[in-house]
C-alpha cells in the first residue's frame, strides 16, 4: 500500500491560514451589516431578512444584474474565440514568438483605473482622437456620453482590448503543449486543418480554456474600475453594472445594510455560476 507524504502541508499552512483569516473578516463583516440597520457611532438596529427580501422584489436589482450578466455574456463570447484565434495563428518558432508574447502582454500590464482614464480620453467626441474620428472623418454620430449603445459599445471594446490577451496567452500555452506526434499522425491520415482543431488542439485545450473561462467569467462580472472611470454608469442608468450598482448603494446612499445584502447576493451568484459552468467541464474527467 502507498504511504502518501502529507508533510507539504506544512509549507503551504501559513498562507492557507493568512488567505483564510483576511478572507473571514470582511465576509463576517458583511454578514453582520447584511442583517441589521446602522445609524453610525455603533447603533444598529436588527433587521433579520429585510434587506435580502427588498433586493429580490427590487427592479433596480434585477436591472443592474441584467446589464451585468449582458455585459459578461457578451465579453465572453466575444474574447473566447477571439483569444484562441490570435493564439493559433501566433508562431510557434523563431524569433518572433517572445515578441508576440511581450506585444499580448502590453495591455495586462496596465492599471485599470488607467485603463478606463486613457479610453475615456481616447472616445470623447469633442477631444478624443477615435470621438473625433468616428465624428468628424467617417460622418458617425457617436457620443458615449450620450447614447446608451455607443457607451455600451465603448465599454465592451475597451475590455476585449485590456483582457483578451489573457485567453491568448493561455490558449496559447495549451497549444505549444501539445506533443509533435498528434500533428504528424494526423498529416499522415490527412486531416484537414479544421479537423487537426476540432480533434486535436481544442481538446487539448480543455484545461487551460476552462481556466480562462472561469477567470473572464469572474473578472467581468465583478469589473468595476474600468466602466466606472469612462462612463460612470452613464448615460443614465444605461452602463450601470451591479457592480456599480452596489458601490452607489454603499457608498453614495451610504446604506451599508442593503449593500451588504447584495454583495452576498452578488458572491453568492458568481460562485454559483463558477461551480456549474467547472463541473460541468470537468465531468468527463476522473
Amino acid at each position: 500500500m502507498k504511504t502518501i507524504n502529507q508533510k507539504g502541508w506544512f509549507f503551504v499552512a501559513p498562507v492557507v491560514i493568512l488567505v483564510a483569516f483576511n478572507a473571514l473578516i470582511p465576509l463576517m463583516t458583511v454578514v453582520n451589516y447584511s442583517v441589521q440597520e446602522t445609524f453610525g457611532n455603533n447603533l444598529f438596529l436588527w433587521q433579520g431578512l429585510d434587506w435580502f427580501q427588498n433586493l429580490l422584489r427590487s427592479d433596480r436589482f434585477y436591472g443592474a444584474l441584467g446589464r451585468q450578466a449582458l455585459f459578461t455574456s457578451t465579453i465572453l463570447l466575444i474574447e473566447i474565440p477571439l483569444g484562441v484565434a490570435i493564439a493559433l495563428a501566433m508562431p510557434r518558432k523563431g524569433i518572433w514568438v517572445p515578441v508576440c508574447l511581450v506585444l499580448m502582454s502590453l495591455p495586462l500590464l496596465i492599471p485599470w483605473n488607467v485603463v478606463g482614464a486613457m479610453w475615456n480620453i481616447f472616445t470623447l467626441p469633442d477631444i478624443g482622437l477615435a470621438g473625433y474620428f468616428l465624428n468628424s472623418v467617417l460622418g458617425i454620430n457617436y457620443d458615449m456620453t450620450q447614447d446608451p449603445f455607443a457607451a455600451w459599445t465603448t465599454i465592451i471594446i475597451m475590455d476585449v482590448w485590456h483582457w483578451t490577451s489573457l485567453v491568448v496567452l493561455l490558449s496559447y500555452a495549451g497549444i505549444i503543449s501539445i506533443p509533435d506526434p498528434y500533428y504528424q499522425a494526423a498529416k499522415i491520415d490527412g486531416a484537414s486543418g479544421w479537423a487537426v482543431f476540432w480533434f486535436i488542439q481544442l481538446p487539448k485545450m480543455k484545461r487551460v480554456l476552462t481556466i480562462a473561462v472561469l477567470l473572464r467569467f469572474m473578472d467581468s462580472f465583478n469589473i468595476y474600475t474600468e466602466p466606472f472611470v469612462l462612463t460612470g454608469g452613464g448615460p443614465g442608468n444605461a452602463t450601470t453594472l451591479l457592480s456599480i450598482d452596489l458601490v452607489k448603494t454603499a457608498l453614495g446612499q451610504f446604506d451599508l445594510g442593503p449593500a451588504a445584502a447584495m454583495s452576498l447576493i452578488y458572491f453568492a451568484v458568481t460562485l454559483l455560476v463558477s461551480w456549474i459552468f467547472y463541473s460541468y467541464m470537468t465531468k468527463d474527467e476522473e
